[in-house]
C-alpha cells in the first residue's frame, strides 16, 4: 500500500493522499469511518420515512412486536452502527405464524393459477419500483456495493416474475388404463404449509427464490430470514402485502433461530422446509425434519473449483475467475473456492490474476467505485485469517493482501495465494471471503480428480477453448452447476442446485416448482357404465 514517503489510499472513496506512518493511516481510517456512518445514517432515515424499514414482524398480515417486547439489534457491517432494533421473535410467534399459514392455505390454494399469477406479478412490478431503496436496505445490513446489491434486487424479483407465469404451467397427465372401464389421472397439488429459512448472503434472492414458486404453486409461507439481514426480508413482505398477498401466506418471523427453527420442525402442519445454508445446520435440519417426515430442500455449502487449462483464453479466464471469485466479497455458496491452474499457464495466470485483484476497490458499499463490501463480521473475518495462516505455515505464499484491511471493522483485503495444496484447509472447507486459492495441476485427470476430491458438490467452473474437452471435464464433474468460460451462471431460468452433500432439490426453472408439489393419482372406475 505504501510506495517511498506517502501512498494514495482509497478508503471507499474517500481518497487523501497521506503520510506512510501508522498515526496518519488511522487517522484518515477513523475519518472515513465517520463519513461512512454519516452516509448510512441518512439512507436509514429516508428508508424509514418511505415505510420500507419495518422492524417488526408480519404474522396474519399484521405487523406485531415479539410478545414479550425483546428486540434485536441490527449492525451495519461497514461502520459497526445499528441500523435498526428489529423484534426478537421465538416459539410463541412461530406457532401463531403457522397457524396462520395453515389457516390461509385454503383458501389461497383453492384460487386460479391466473388469479396467483396476477398477485405475483404485481409483487414483481412493486420490487422493481423499489428496487433502489431494496439495494440500500440490502447495502446497510449485509455490506454489499450498492450497485451489487441492486442487481441482487432485480435477480430476486426475476423469480417472482418467472413464477408468476410458471404459476399456469403446472400440468398434470391422463394415463393409459390398465382395465377398459377405468381412466387414470395424475394431478399436481400444492404441498401446504412451507417454513423457508434462508442466509444473510443473499438477503432478498434467498427469500424470492423459495416463495416464489411456494406462492405459485398453491402454498403458504413461513419465512425465517437470517437475524443478520431481515430488514430486507420485511421490506420485501411489506410489498407483498401492497401487491395483494392475503393475510396468512405469507408471514415473517426473526430472532430467537433455535426456537423458530424448533417450532417449523416439530408442527406437523408445516409439510416442508426450504433451507439454504452451511451443510452443517442442513443436515441437523434434515434430522429434525425426520420425526414428522417433512419434505426437504437442501441448498447448503460448496468447493467450487474453478479449473484453468493451458489452451485457455487468459483474458477470458482472469474475468470469469475473477466473478466466480470475488463476487459479494467471496461470500457466495457459488464462489470459486479453488482455482485450478495448469502447469503451462500458471505463473501466467497468477500474474494476471493478481493484477486484475489487485484493482479491486474495497470500501463502503455506499461510496462509487467500490467493488469490495466488508464481511459479515468479525467471526467471518477470524475464520478467513486462520485459513491464510494455515495454508502459509504449510508452504503457501501470499502474492497479494492476506491481511485484514486499513479501514478496520470487517474489511478484509483481496488476497491471491498461489502454491496452494490439497492438505491445507482452504483447499477443503469453504472461506467464505475474499482470497483466492491457486493450485497447480499437470494433467485433465488430475484436475477432475482434485475438483471432485471433495465432499461438496455444488458449482464449478472450467476455462477452455477445447469443446472437447469442455464436454469431458463437465461430463465428469461431479457438480450440480457447471459454467463453461463464465463465471456467474446464475438465474432463474436454470435450475439450481447441487449433489453429494451440497443439497437436496432445485431451485429456479420449472424443475423449482415440483418441489412445492405433491403428485396425486386418481382411478375412475365403473366408466362404462350408461
Amino acid at each position: 500500500m505504501v510506495i517511498g514517503a506517502a501512498a494514495r489510499v482509497a478508503i471507499g472513496g474517500c481518497r487523501k493522499l497521506v503520510s506512510s506512518s501508522h498515526t496518519s493511516l488511522l487517522l484518515v481510517s477513523s475519518q472515513c469511518r465517520r463519513q461512512m456512518s454519516t452516509d448510512a445514517q441518512s439512507v436509514s432515515e429516508k428508508l424509514r420515512s418511505s415505510g420500507l424499514l419495518r422492524t417488526q414482524g408480519l404474522i396474519g398480515g399484521r405487523w406485531i412486536d415479539s410478545y414479550d417486547k425483546k428486540t434485536i439489534k441490527v449492525n451495519n457491517p461497514a461502520t459497526g452502527g445499528i441500523v435498526a432494533d428489529v423484534a426478537c421473535m421465538g416459539t410463541k410467534e412461530t406457532n401463531d405464524a403457522i397457524a396462520s399459514s395453515y389457516e390461509a392455505f385454503t383458501s389461497w390454494s383453492r384460487l386460479t393459477a391466473g388469479e396467483r399469477s396476477k398477485v405475483l406479478r404485481r409483487w414483481y412490478d412493486l420490487l422493481i419500483a423499489h428496487k433502489e431503496e431494496l439495494g440500500q436496505l440490502i447495502t446497510l445490513e449485509q455490506g454489499k456495493p450498492l450497485k451489487e446489491a441492486v442487481g441482487e434486487v432485480a435477480y430476486g424479483a426475476s423469480f417472482i416474475e418467472y413464477y408468476a407465469e410458471e404459476a399456469k404451467r403446472v400440468y398434470g397427465d391422463i394415463i393409459p388404463p390398465n382395465l377398459s372401464d377405468r381412466r387414470l389421472l395424475v394431478l399436481k397439488q400444492p404441498i401446504g404449509v412451507v417454513g423457508a429459512i434462508t442466509p444473510w448472503n443473499f438477503p432478498l434472492a434467498m427469500i424470492t427464490r423459495k416463495v416464489g414458486p411456494a406462492l405459485a404453486s398453491g402454498c403458504t409461507v413461513v419465512v425465517k430470514p437470517s437475524e443478520l439481514t431481515p430488514l430486507t426480508a420485511l421490506a420485501a413482505a411489506e410489498l407483498a402485502l401492497q401487491a395483494g398477498v392475503p393475510p396468512g401466506a405469507l408471514n415473517v418471523v426473526m430472532g430467537n433461530a433455535p426456537e423458530i427453527g424448533d417450532a417449523l420442525l416439530t408442527s406437523p402442519q408445516v409439510r416442508k422446509i426450504t433451507f439454504t445454508g452451511s451443510t452443517a445446520v442442513g443436515k441437523k435440519l434434515m434430522a429434525a425434519a425426520a420425526p414428522t417426515v417433512k419434505k426437504v430442500s437442501l441448498e447448503l455449502g460448496g468447493n467450487a473449483p474453478s479449473i484453468v487449462f493451458d489452451d485457455a483464453d487468459l483474458d477470458v479466464a482472469v474475468k470469469g475467475t475473477l466473478a466466480a471469485k470475488f463476487r459479494n466479497s467471496g461470500q457466495t455458496c457459488v464462489c470459486a473456492n479453488r482455482v485450478l491452474v495448469q502447469d503451462g499457464i500458471y505463473d501466467k495466470f497468477a500474474e494476471a490474476f493478481s493484477e486484475a485483484v489487485q484493482k479491486l476497490e474495497v470500501g463502503d458499499g455506499f461510496k462509487e467505485g467500490t467493488t469490495q463490501g466488508p464481511l459479515i463480521n468479525d467471526a467471518a473475518v477470524q475464520k478467513v485469517e486462520s485459513f491464510v495462516q494455515d495454508a502459509v505455515s504449510k508452504g503457501a505464499k501470499i502474492l497479494l493482501g492476506g491481511k485484514r484491511h486499513s479501514l478496520g471493522m470487517t474489511f478484509y483485503e483481496p488476497t491471491v495465494i498461489r502454491d496452494v495444496s490439497s492438505d491445507m484447509i482452504m483447499s477443503k472447507e469453504e472461506i467464505f471471503g475474499p482470497v483466492a486459492p491457486l493450485i497447480r495441476f499437470k494433467t485433465e485427470e488430475d484436475a477432475i480428480r482434485l475438483a471432485n476430491d471433495t465432499i461438496a458438490g455444488l458449482a464449478a467452473y472450467i476455462f477452455t477453448n477445447s469443446v472437447q474437452r469442455s464436454w469431458r471435464v463437465f461430463e465428469a464433474l461431479e457438480y450440480g452447476l457447471v459454467g463453461v468460460n463464465e463465471g456467474l451462471i446464475s438465474t432463474e431460468v436454470a435450475p439450481f442446485g447441487g449433489v453429494k452433500q451440497s443439497g437436496l432439490g432445485r431451485e429456479g426453472s420449472k424443475y423449482g416448482m415440483d418441489e412445492y408439489l405433491e403428485i396425486k393419482y386418481v382411478c375412475l372406475g365403473d366408466m362404462n357404465r350408461h
